[in-house]
């Protein structure tokens, strides 16, 4: 980041105090977890949750920090090893700083939210927009109240675009990051069930999503799935008007693809901003298609040239864990999509699954853990996923966890008992069963919600640890 000074972080950050007197100190850096501290930082001391960051001030200190915010008790401050600036509450003094630091570096801010793809979209945004500018971005998941003002502080000096992932459990926080942020460029992904636990209805998730309009600056650019229906029946009031672009696979829409055909580690289409040049995007699933209309659209908003843009596209690479194609000890392809999960995104996933061709005498199995949040309706949401699993093109179904027995009954009407399994919740069982069945030809999806842990069959199938 660039260096700030002591007292320009005082005169941004409401009830504050300093207990130090050279106010002139640069600080190098902010960091909430004490094992990144590097010299000349500032140290985060978060609370909540199993620990108090207050109790690993020494470390901190120990790895070079200059200055901390401190919201326990004064007397108790290391005031004589460091500045010390008191807050009320120090995750709010961290957002304050966050929210300074973008004005003082004024990139151009793009912010990214939707029930799935959030992070394929951000990495796909950032990817086209390096073809002319220094770009930022959101690292791994770092999406909440915590990881997007870390996300702003970690800006090095020279950035143009800062591309935020924005993510939410319930009401408000959208709105709250969105306000933090203050994007000059938006983009929902999709709107699906994610958080159905918490939002409700699908319509609720609209609304929570939608909060992302709060924070866009006027004049700002909006980008939104033409065929979700709910996106203009939740529109909400908004102060100034928007420019807004729909996507999607039809001409109906204003940025639309065609043509799009399906391979086991690319999918390539067209698109009406370019129908001369042909796009690839390195990655399985027609699903990932509208993520990469948005990163093209924002491109040309960004006056990227367009074929300099869908080079790019074809150069991304997933963040681990999602559509990471592995080969298991036993030589079996797969697929590792094992990260997050949704109904739409489970979905979406088999359906490229089985439009994948076996040049080989394989067989095609999915491995399907629970989906987590989605409320009352689970037990029926995990059931109707029979519908989107096709015995012509999936041979077995591998089922992992108590909500997934809902969907192992309702495939028992489709499949032969031989062809399903069902285990609760020993990892070890399911571990066992696929190392006994998984071929070398065959080629086999891993789909799950992230705390089912379905990282660790994955881990153990390919003798590699998962990042």
């Amino acid at each position: 980041m660039q260096a700030m000074k002591l007292r320009d972080i005082l005169a941004n950050i409401d009830h504050s105090e300093c207990l130090a007197s050279n106010l002139d100190l640069e600080i190098q850096g902010v960091e909430f977890d004490s094992r990144k501290v590097k010299a000349g930082d500032l140290f985060v001391p978060l609370t909540g949750g199993a620990s108090d960051g207050h109790s690993y001030i020494q470390a901190a200190i120990d790895q070079g920090a200059v200055a901390c915010f401190w919201s326990a008790s004064a007397d108790q401050a290391p005031s004589d090893q460091l500045a010390v600036i008191v807050v009320e509450d120090t995750l709010k003094a961290m957002q304050e700083l966050a929210h300074y630091y973008r004005q003082v570096l004024d990139p151009i801010v793009i912010g990214i939210t939707g029930s799935n793809g959030k992070t394929t979209t951000k990495d796909m945004t950032a990817q086209v927009l390096i073809a002319k500018y220094h770009v930022h971005k959101t690292q791994g998941n770092y999406n909440n109240e915590i990881g997007l003002p870390y996300t702003l502080l970690q800006m090095p000096a020279d950035t143009e675009v800062v591309v935020c992932e924005m993510g939410m459990s319930g009401f408000g926080e959208i709105q709250a990051l969105s306000q933090l942020a203050e994007p000059d460029i938006v983009a929902i992904t999709l709107i699906g069930e994610s958080h159905l636990e918490h939002l409700g209805s699908r319509a609720g998730i609209a609304q929570a999503k939608l909060e992302i309009l709060q924070g866009l600056k006027s004049g700002g650019v909006f980008f939104y799935p033409g065929a979700e229906p709910l996106i203009q029946s939740c529109w909400p009031s908004l102060d100034e008007p928007v420019k807004a672009y729909s996507f999607g696979a039809s001409s109906d829409y204003d940025i639309y693809s065609y043509d799009i055909i399906e391979e086991p580690k690319q999918t390539i289409f067209q698109t009406n901003l370019d129908p001369n040049i042909r796009c690839v995007i390195p990655v399985i699933g027609a699903y990932n298609v509208n993520n990469a209309l948005i990163a093209l659209g924002i491109a040309r908003e960004l006056e990227v040239p367009i074929e300099q843009a869908i080079f790019q596209l074809s150069q991304f690479k997933l963040t681990a864990n999602r559509l990471e194609w592995l080969t298991t000890q036993a030589g079996t392809l797969l697929l590792n999509d094992a990260y997050n999960a949704s109904p739409t995104s489970m979905r979406a996933v088999l359906a490229s699954l089985s439009n994948i061709d076996l040049d080989n005498k394989g067989k095609r199995y999915a491995i399907l853990g629970d989906i987590r949040e989605l409320g009352p309706d689970s037990a029926q949401l995990h059931r109707e996923l029979s519908d989107a699993i096709d015995p012509q093109a999936i041979d077995g179904v591998y089922l992992f966890g108590p909500e997934m027995k809902h969907l192992y009954e309702a495939l028992l009407d489709k499949y032969p008992a031989s062809d399903l399994f069902y285990e609760a919740s020993d990892h070890q069982v399911l571990i066992n069963r696929l190392k006994a069945d998984l071929q070398p030809d065959d080629m086999a999806l891993v789909k799950s919600s992230f705390g089912v842990d379905l990282l660790q069959v994955v881990t153990a199938l390919t003798g590699h640890p998962t990042k």
